[in-house]
């Protein structure tokens, strides 16, 4: 935001009267800026905007008027917030969700890179209830950083070996097998095999020789890696851990100067708001990745961040956003994969789109067309991607059991089943206990009863899940 608009004296007033809707009308215009813009800064709806600034709403919670400030880059002395007077002899939790090296808003160096994979590796030592409440102005913060913020140079002449570039090549074949896994498998132990590999890497950062060239390359692994592991990490569960992965990866890819890497740990950070109830941060991240890429020519990569921006428009019961996004991205999925288009986006394809149109359409109460894109997708998923299958049979299951097509149901449900003894995946396996509990208003049919009963022996009897 322009300077400018915060030494404008009615600026000033409408923060002062935390008249929000003011405020935000004055510095959209004064900063030239769209309803659209503003929405993506502060993580509102366009709509809830619309109605603040017409003044038929309020902005009334704390945590959404810090995100509000936040994401515009207000001024804290222009509102200073009010602080609860501390109880006597209560302690209290640390104030600041970006003490020290994790301040999005500081200079994005090595050491600040390197701090960030070591929190992530090692766990954080917030509260988790403070992490969750800080986490969505993270979010803005660290997304708007990433797409403003000039990163240091990754070089170092160091006492130690000259990092070649066959050693990362090597490193980054580890990366890539450690996600074939994944997909064939589920994450199952791969978050301890990344976090390894982590500490490889930081080794490297600060006690190997390389220049610039080099440097970026060693970037560009590691944000790969830190993105993959915290999606291990999400994946086995730990959700409340995989944002410190996903921040750190952005930096990496900041600082190996790869927006597509930076894109990548987006559609992740996009698949955590829309799982853990924020589906506008998904829009958020999925919308910034995208508006980062669009001229490097990556149709395949901008397909997948279409999915993810319309599973949360779907989310937020926006049908006309998420199918215009699913349309989008079907056509360029269409074109096929470009040679700019990232190696590990490999899963990319067909079916993956149907798979995301289903579950958009289960999550807008639509199980007609769920069923039939699901089956689209059953039927162009890549064979080896076990896991997605899995997840897409629960999702169609679940479909089949809302359209009352009991029998067709059950049948995928069993399909899950199978698929889901061989795998290791939380993930897949609240799917999995979802789809059980839509059976429980039909459990006295032999269809149900026969479906439980399976699903009891596949947990009881030492199933992976």
């Amino acid at each position: 935001m322009p300077d400018y608009v915060w030494s404008d004296p009615d600026v000033h007033t409408a923060l002062a009267a935390w008249d929000f809707g003011q405020a935000s009308r004055l510095i959209r215009l004064r900063g030239s800026l769209r309803q659209g813009d503003m929405a993506q800064l502060t993580g509102l709806s366009q709509a809830f905007l619309s109605m603040l600034e017409a003044g038929s709403r309020r902005l009334t919670n704390i945590d959404k008027i810090v995100e509000f400030l936040t994401g515009l880059g207000v001024p804290t002395e222009l509102v200073p917030l009010p602080v609860p007077q501390a109880r006597a002899n209560v302690p209290q939790p640390i104030s600041d969700p970006f003490a020290g090296d994790a301040d999005p808003t500081l200079p994005w160096t090595a050491a600040r890179m390197v701090a960030a994979l070591d929190s992530a590796v090692g766990g954080s030592t917030m509260d988790r209830r403070q992490f969750l409440t800080a986490s969505g102005i993270a979010l803005t913060a660290f997304v708007n950083q990433w797409d403003i913020a000039e990163a240091e140079p990754l070089r170092r002449a160091a006492g130690g070996s000259r990092l070649s570039h066959s050693l990362l090549d090597g490193l980054q074949r580890t990366t890539d097998s450690l996600r074939s896994m994944d997909a064939s498998d589920g994450s199952g132990t791969l978050t301890a095999l990344g976090d390894k590999h982590l500490r490889f890497l930081t080794h490297l950062v600060e006690h190997t020789s390389y220049d610039e060239t080099t440097g970026r390359q060693l970037a560009a692994v590691i944000a790969d890696t830190a993105t993959q592991t915290g999606w291990f990490v999400f994946d086995s569960g730990q959700r409340d851990r995989t944002l410190g992965y996903l921040y750190a990866g952005l930096r990496a890819a900041k600082a190996s100067g790869d927006a597509r890497l930076g894109a990548g740990a987006l559609s992740y950070i996009a698949i955590h708001g829309y799982s853990t109830g924020a589906p506008h941060h998904a829009v958020t991240a999925a919308h910034r990745a995208r508006e980062k890429v669009k001229k490097l020519g990556t149709p395949a990569l901008e397909a997948m961040l279409l999915t993810r921006q319309a599973r949360g428009h779907a989310k937020l019961g926006e049908r006309q956003a998420a199918l215009a996004a699913l349309g989008r991205a079907a056509e360029l999925c269409a074109k096929g994969r470009s040679e700019r288009d990232p190696q590990w986006l490999y899963w990319i394809n067909e079916g993956e789109i149907h798979g995301q149109a289903g579950s958009c359409y289960l999550d807008l109460g639509d199980p007609g067309n769920a069923v039939s894109s699901f089956t689209k997708a059953r039927q162009a998923l890549n064979p080896t991607d076990h896991r997605t299958k899995a997840l897409f049979l629960s999702r169609a299951a679940t479909a089949h059991i809302d359209q009352a097509d009991l029998e067709a149901g059950c049948a995928a449900a069993h399909e899950a089943l199978d698929l889901a003894e061989q795998l290791e995946s939380a993930r897949l396996n609240d799917h999995v206990q979802a789809m059980l509990r839509r059976l429980q208003p039909v459990i006295h049919t032999p269809y149900a009863q026969e479906v439980l009963e399976r699903a009891a022996t596949v947990t009881g009897a030492g199933g992976r899940n």
